[in-house]
Parts: structure tokens; C-alpha cells; sequence
């Protein structure tokens, strides 16, 4: 997507998301899709907004259950989706998905200017997650994923769980909010100082293009 230039009207569309939410992950080739179509016209934000604080505490049998079956759910309304499901043998779950958020806040920091930085690091953890059954609410998982993308790893691991990085995740959890929104993913799209909810199809992106077109062109 090229730069706007200076005479063009920017909308924002603020995209909300949790690198260990499920729906997430279901929808990132439909986010991918959508950002490579929007107008220069529209700068896109992006907003970890953590699902589940900080816990050592394993995860309740009930929510392991309740997780699987929105897994197997996910895989039925939105094929072409896989999980290893493997993850809830090999791994102690715990309900904790701030780690993952600094984690994507961490990996930016290192580059500010580099805007595809923590779309790379939240599709390396979902990957790990999803796929290689590792638990990305361990610190030695999100250290790994920093490393398979080549950043300083020892900064990283300093990055993580840092009160500047703490600080920032609170100020998007904060935003998050501000912007309404009750679930992830989630898209938002600002106009004029208009806050308006744009509908997600997971299997079909052209719905949020078209409402997003029918925003923009009002």
C-alpha cells in the first residue's frame, strides 16, 4: 500500500485483535486481504486487545473443553483453518494472552518504521500456537518467535515484560475500549470523527471492503 499523500482526506481503520484469540487467526488471510485492497485514502491502526491478563494458574477443564469446541467450530464455518489440537497434550494451558500482546508490542519497538513488523510477530505466534502446539503464554515461546525473525533477542526478552511495554498494552486495551469494541477480531473505521463498526465475513473480505467503500465515498 503506498503512502497518502498530503491533499488526501485519511480515514483510520483501527483493526483490534489478540494474537491467541482463534477468530483471529481464522481471519488473518481475510485481513491480509483487505489491507492489500484498501484505498491509500485510509491508514490502518493496529491494537492488541488482550483477551486474558497475566495468570501462572492452569487453565480450567471447562475452558480447555469450551476452547477445543470453538476450534472445531471455527474449522467447520471457516475451512481451510487448522489447529494442532495436539497443543492441549503437550502443553500446560493457562488463560494468560497479555503475554502475547507486549510480545507484538515488544517486536515493534525494535523497528517503529517498519509497519508490517507486528503482523509478522503476531503470525509467527499464531503459528506457534496453532500449528506447532507451543503455548505463547510462556515467555521461552515468544523469545523463539522473536528469534525466528531475526530480532535482538536479548532486547526482546527485556522488552516483554517491561512497564513501558505493560504501559503501552494498557493504552490499547484502553483505546480498544474507547472504540467500542466487544469482541475480536473487530474492525472500526474512523471518519470525520465518526466511529463506525465494519462487519467481518471470515470467509468473505469483500463485505468489509464494501462497507468500507461506502464509508469513504459518502
Amino acid at each position: 500500500m503506498s503512502t497518502p499523500s498530503n491533499s488526501s482526506p485519511i480515514s483510520t481503520l483501527y483493526y483490534i485483535h489478540d494474537p491467541m484469540c482463534s477468530w483471529c487467526w481464522a481471519f488473518a488471510p481475510g485481513w491480509q486481504q483487505i489491507r492489500d485492497q484498501l484505498p491509500d485514502s485510509i491508514k490502518v491502526v493496529k491494537l492488541v486487545g488482550g483477551l486474558a491478563p497475566d495468570s501462572d494458574q492452569p487453565m480450567a477443564p471447562p475452558m480447555q473443553q469450551y476452547l477445543q469446541q470453538t476450534w472445531q467450530r471455527i474449522q467447520q464455518q471457516v475451512p481451510g483453518t487448522e489447529f494442532n489440537f495436539e497443543f492441549w497434550q503437550q502443553c500446560q494451558p493457562r488463560r494468560s494472552t497479555y503475554p502475547a500482546c507486549r510480545a507484538v508490542i515488544a517486536a515493534q519497538r525494535q523497528n517503529p518504521d517498519d509497519q508490517e513488523l507486528d503482523e509478522r510477530m503476531t503470525r509467527a505466534i499464531q503459528q506457534a500456537y496453532y500449528l506447532k502446539a507451543q503455548n505463547p503464554s510462556d515467555d521461552d515461546t515468544l523469545i523463539a518467535c522473536a528469534d525466528s525473525l531475526g530480532l535482538d533477542t536479548q532486547r526482546f526478552a527485556a522488552d516483554l515484560n517491561s512497564r513501558q511495554t505493560q504501559a503501552m498494552l494498557e493504552q490499547q486495551i484502553r483505546q480498544s475500549a474507547e472504540l467500542g469494541v466487544q469482541g475480536f477480531p473487530s474492525l472500526v473505521l474512523i471518519k470525520e470523527g465518526r466511529r463506525i463498526p465494519i462487519p467481518i465475513d471470515y470467509r468473505n473480505p469483500a463485505i468489509s471492503l464494501d462497507a468500507i467503500a461506502q464509508v469513504i465515498t459518502v
